[in-house]
C-alpha cells in the first residue's frame, strides 16, 4: 500500500511538503473507504485521476513550506506582503539562508497582513489562490509581490494580479474573483490570529524553534541561532 502511494505522491506532487499532505490524506480517505482492498486492482491511470481531485482540498489551507520537510529545525516566518522589511529577508532567504540550509532547515511561511497596508489581506489571498490552483505557484506570486511592492498600489492591484495570473497560464478573472473567497480569506485569517496569540505585532517576525528575530536583522545572526538548533537536534 504505501509503496503504491508513493508513486502517486512523486508523480503529482512535486515537492516533500505536498507528498506528506497528499500521502497523509490519501491513507485517512482509503481507510476510511475500506479502500486497501481494491487500490492495487486500479491502474496507475485511474489512481492518478482520483489523486488530483485531493489536491485542492487541502493545499490553501496548508502553511506553505521550503527546505527540508522533516527538519526539526523549523524556522517560522510571519510575513506581510506589501512589508517593505519582508521584502528585504526574502531576499535574504533567496541569497543566503536558503542556499545554506535548505537541505537541513524546514522554512514555514505565516500570512500576518498588517492593517496599514491596504492591499497586504488581498495578496495573501491571492497568494492561496495561487497554491490551491497549482503547488509553486503561489509562492511565485508571493515573491513577485515583494518584489514589486513599491509599483503596486491599491488602485492598479487587480490589474497587477490580472497580468500575473495571465503571464503564468491562469485565468485572471477567477483570480481576482478569489479575492472575495470567504473560505481563503479565512486561512488567511487564521495565520494572523496565531501570530497575535504568539505575541507577533511586526513584520517580518522570524522564529528560529521560537527564538525571535524581528523586522530588521543581520543574516550572519540568524544563521547562527540555526547552526545552534542543528547541532542540539543532532
Amino acid at each position: 500500500m504505501r509503496e503504491r502511494l508513493s508513486v502517486v505522491e512523486q508523480a503529482i506532487l512535486p515537492t516533500t511538503t505536498f507528498q506528506a499532505a497528499f500521502s497523509d490524506q490519501a491513507r485517512r480517505r482509503l481507510k476510511a473507504r475500506g479502500s486497501q482492498d481494491w487500490l492495487p486492482h486500479l491502474s496507475k491511470t485511474v489512481v492518478l485521476a482520483w489523486a488530483f481531485t485531493l489536491v485542492p482540498t487541502f493545499a490553501a489551507d496548508r502553511h506553505l513550506m521550503e527546505g527540508a520537510a522533516q527538519s526539526p529545525v523549523r524556522v517560522i516566518v510571519y510575513e506581510d506582503l506589501q512589508c517593505p522589511d519582508c521584502a528585504d529577508f526574502r531576499i535574504m532567504l533567496d541569497e543566503k539562508l536558503l542556499p545554506r540550509f535548505s537541505a537541513t532547515v524546514r522554512f514555514e511561511h505565516r500570512d500576518f497582513p498588517l492593517s496599514k497596508h491596504a492591499w497586504a489581506r488581498p495578496a495573501a489571498i491571492a497568494a492561496r489562490y495561487f497554491e490551491e490552483t497549482r503547488p509553486g505557484l503561489g509562492l511565485a506570486y508571493r515573491k513577485y509581490t515583494m518584489a514589486h511592492l513599491r509599483e503596486i498600489t491599491s488602485g492598479n492591484f487587480n490589474e497587477r494580479l490580472s497580468q500575473f495570473a495571465k503571464d503564468h497560464g491562469s485565468g485572471p478573472a477567477k483570480a481576482v474573483a478569489a479575492l472575495t473567497d470567504a473560505r481563503l480569506a479565512a486561512f488567511v485569517e487564521e495565520d494572523y490570529q496565531e501570530g497575535v496569540a504568539r505575541g507577533i505585532a511586526k513584520t517580518p517576525t522570524v522564529l528560529v524553534n521560537g527564538r525571535p528575530f524581528i523586522e530588521t536583522f543581520a543574516f550572519e545572526d540568524v544563521a547562527k541561532a540555526i547552526e545552534a538548533e542543528l547541532a542540539a537536534a543532532k
